[in-house]
């Protein structure tokens, strides 16, 4: 049973707007009528007023807005859902991205980030945004996370972001991200490997809570090569970084067989599974833990998480989309946020 609801004393978390005419308002307005029943951190959205209260109207929902600083949030978390004012506003219709919708969405990551980097929030999360939409407008990142990376860079140098997938059954990582599998197999090295485990051991101790984390690192080929007689890359690439890896002092092992990592016995013996391409490791979670698993993106200065889902047009403005993926979004950036102060 959840704990009464009680007025938050924590930073609130900044969510983002995500596409316009997404289910991203859809989800933050079920989000927050839950507020009582899950005891959820406070957080405010950063978009346009009217889009949300137009929003509301179309659902049904029974929801007062209030238009606040992000310092005002927390005390207007329990009767209103805090919306923070971006200077863009949005038109789209729910499933019909018009051209505001890229500025709006692109206004309300890069003003989360700044919440969060100048100590008004205490993490980004993040609803999910239309890529396409947004390539139409010049942007030029692969995803979110690699927009993210860029935001936080420090004189001038932009970190490595390394994107994780987590729920209470599985947590996963992809060593190469948003491109194709010819790009990725081209782009995977030991290098990155190395750099991509240090990073999720790191961030599993400091924001986890996870005194020495256990890393499974997956083989790129069909049964993990088969000692090279179905590929080379076990021997040549991912068992030397893992070497460097126990050097360091990392608790991982590998290279394992990708079809045979996932199972429940399998599962129980590493906290993390660190895959060599997108589909190797989000399949299995999308299948295991599809309505609340949570993307993370370790290597930032900050914390952000963001549901595992995307804008499904179809539904946006009908009341039928889920916000359980929002929902666990919000509540693993707060158990972030609490381990790092």
């Amino acid at each position: 049973m959840a704990k009464p609801f009680e007025e938050p004393s924590a930073k609130p978390l900044a969510l983002t707007l995500g596409e316009p005419a997404g289910i991203g308002p859809d989800i933050t307005i079920a989000a927050w009528l839950k507020r009582r029943e899950l005891n959820l951190p406070a957080f405010y959205l950063l978009g346009d007023e009217a889009l949300v209260a137009r929003r509301a109207k179309a659902l049904g929902a029974d929801v007062r807005i209030a238009s606040v600083r992000a310092s005002e949030a927390n005390a207007a978390f329990a009767d209103a859902l805090p919306v923070v004012a971006t200077g863009e506003t949005a038109t789209a219709a729910p499933g019909n991205p018009d051209d505001s919708s890229a500025p709006a969405a692109l206004a309300s990551i890069r003003q989360a980030v700044t919440d969060v980097r100048e100590g008004r929030a205490g993490a980004v999360v993040t609803n999910p945004i239309a890529k396409s939409v947004l390539y139409r407008a010049g942007f030029r990142h692969p995803g979110h996370t690699e927009f993210l990376a860029e935001l936080a860079a420090q004189n001038g140098r932009v970190p490595q972001p390394v994107m994780m997938l987590w729920s209470p059954r599985l947590a996963v990582v992809p060593v190469t991200i948003h491109v194709s599998l010819r790009d990725a197999l081209a782009e995977l090295t030991s290098e990155l490997i190395v750099s991509t485990v240090r990073i999720v051991a790191a961030e599993l101790k400091s924001r986890f809570g996870i005194a020495r984390p256990r890393i499974a690192v997956s083989g790129l080929n069909p049964h993990a090569g088969e000692d090279g007689s179905i590929g080379h890359e076990e021997q040549t690439v991912i068992t030397p970084a893992i070497k460097v890896l126990r050097n360091d002092g990392i608790e991982a092992k590998g290279p394992l067989p990708a079809d045979t990592m996932f199972h429940d016995a399998a599962r129980s013996t590493y906290d993390c599974a660190v895959c060599m391409y997108h589909d190797q490791a989000l399949i299995p979670i999308k299948t295991i833990a599809f309505d609340d698993a949570v993307n993370v993106t370790l290597g930032l200065p900050f914390i952000r998480t963001s549901p595992d889902h995307g804008t499904a047009f179809d539904i946006a403005g009908t009341g039928k989309a889920n916000p359980a993926s929002l929902i666990a979004a919000l509540q693993l950036a707060s158990r972030m946020a609490a381990a790092t102060t």
